[in-house]
């Protein structure tokens, strides 16, 4: 199923967001883990780089933004509505950041590890050098919509 025929069964059975647009993407470095964490309601958040966001001269995502989240094989797994959206310093982010974004054990120890390993790959992608003092992208959300299918 692709993500317009997920979002048009969608509309169908949720028409108050009709003419609404939506982006579709997976996360991160393993899409259908994190897409999983989503649906079983552990990951109710997501962290990005506002240097990435700079670099590719995109707009930053607001509350109210809906987006289906593809696994690794951009087949569609869920369907998400931001709630709330700020930037931070990356070496600011606390235990409930940690703790919603749901990876791991949900600890900030494991949190900043697993974080910092990342960035330290997408950086030198960017040209850049990734600090503890570069902001991040927060997204806060809520599932709306899984629709399983065979």
């Amino acid at each position: 199923m692709t993500a317009e025929q997920y979002w048009e069964k969608f509309i169908n059975e949720h028409p108050e967001y009709e003419g609404k647009s939506y982006t579709a993407w997976p996360f991160g470095a393993d899409p259908d883990v994190l897409a999983e964490l989503v649906v079983s309601g552990k990951k109710t958040l997501t962290c990005s780089s506002l240097k990435e966001y700079e670099m590719e001269n995109e707009s930053l995502p607001e509350a109210g933004d809906i987006s289906i989240v593809l696994g690794a094989d951009d087949t569609p797994k869920c369907i998400i509505e931001n709630t709330k959206v700020y930037t931070i310093v990356f070496r600011d982010a606390d235990e409930e950041i940690a703790y919603k974004e749901g990876e791991g054990n949900r600890s900030l120890s494991y949190w900043r590890q697993a974080h910092i390993d990342f960035f330290e790959w997408l950086y030198p992608e960017m040209g850049l050098e990734f600090k503890e003092d570069e902001k991040i992208v927060v997204e806060e959300f809520k599932l709306i919509y899984v629709q399983r299918y065979s």
